[in-house]
């Protein structure tokens, strides 16, 4: 009972500092994290075995338990009261920890994100393969929801979502939605992928792109009439197109070239950047697959990717060290955090 009051007065703690995340740890102090900067709380004791016992307990389902005891860590999805979390139950030097990221309990829109109009577009397409791409813990998860969102009050569509573990509850308005979760609906996400053929599904989303099988077969349903949304933890666009085809064999490589070339609508990378006024801000690239840029991909020449990105602004392309000088000419952002993010900081230099 006094883990379950602790763990109670832990969510209050998040909820009212806006942090978005929660450490838990044996032997440590809970941290938070408060726009990008972690904070410990140390007016709270050392967590002891006992705690994290109590708080696995709570979380874990036992489809999670079991997999938690085979693989020593396990993804979960807990909910108190309004506030929901994402979160990661795992080992280390024997000793318990978990990590849970806030789930934001409304959908908010792109504008309300501070994410370009040039989205909208990717939620009207009937077909084709949508990826948002960036670091862990930059968002791309509330992205795709909002643009979830967006299809679930404009279109009578069929949506297939595949999470591990579900994070946004979306409430069926104009479309119809089915959210599953690896591990409790579905043994893995390939699987739930196939199942999607034979489910009358317009739009899938797939939470990660996880091994080959997975990344052949979203890439199939987008050629297959199918409109895909997915994420990978790359940094950039042409980072993206490399890491996808260099997950296959190399007596694959071709075919998946080919299909990606022409299935391939769209890549958005994003960052969340530490703002002067408080909390964070996004800056972001935007790939937008047009016949230049399906043939760099066709002739193994995505090393060229960022220059189109670079000079395609008139077609709606957005480039990273563009979006970071315009936040750093509004004053949102500082000139030294915007060349920490900065994949090509010597250019963005000259932009500012």
């Amino acid at each position: 009972m006094a883990s379950q009051q602790l763990l109670n007065q832990l969510v209050d703690i998040v909820t009212k500092e806006g942090a978005s995340d929660l450490h838990l740890s044996e032997g440590r102090s809970p941290v938070i994290r408060v726009a990008g900067f972690l904070i410990p709380l140390l007016k709270i004791a050392p967590l002891t075995k006992s705690d994290l016992e109590t708080f696995l307990e709570i979380f874990l389902t036992a489809e999670n338990k079991r997999q938690y005891m085979a693989y020593k860590e396990a993804n979960f999805a807990y909910s108190h009261e309004s506030v929901r979390f994402r979160g990661n139950a795992f080992m280390k030097i024997g000793k318990m920890s978990v990590a849970l990221r806030l789930i934001q309990s409304r959908i908010r829109t792109l504008a309300e994100l501070g994410l370009p109009t040039i989205l909208e577009t990717f939620t009207k397409k009937q077909q084709g393969f949508f990826l948002v791409v960036g670091p862990a813990g930059q968002g791309k998860s509330t992205t795709l929801a909002s643009m979830i969102e967006m299809i679930n009050e404009e279109r009578l569509e069929h949506i297939i979502t595949i999470e591990d573990p579900i994070e946004y509850i979306f409430e069926p308005k104009k479309a119809l939605i089915d959210q599953r979760e690896v591990g409790s609906d579905t043994p893995d996400f390939k699987t739930a992928l196939w199942g999607a053929f034979r489910q009358d599904a317009d739009v899938i989303m797939v939470g990660e792109m996880r091994e080959p099988e997975t990344i052949a077969t979203a890439v199939t349903a987008a050629e297959t009439g199918h409109l895909v949304y997915s994420t990978l933890h790359t940094n950039t666009a042409a980072q993206t197109v490399d890491r996808i085809i260099d997950s296959f064999p190399s007596d694959q490589q071709d075919q998946i070239r080919i299909q990606l070339s022409s299935s391939l609508i769209g890549i958005f990378s994003q960052r969340l950047i530490p703002r002067i006024s408080g909390g964070l801000i996004p800056a972001f690239e935007l790939l937008l697959n047009n016949n230049a840029v399906s043939n760099l991909i066709r002739e193994k020449r995505s090393h060229e990717i960022n220059s189109v990105i670079e000079t395609g602004s008139e077609d709606g392309m957005i480039d990273l060290n563009r979006s970071l000088a315009i936040l750093v000419r509004n004053g949102e952002i500082t000139a030294e955090n915007a060349m920490l993010y900065s994949t090509n900081p010597r250019t963005l230099e000259r932009m500012i």
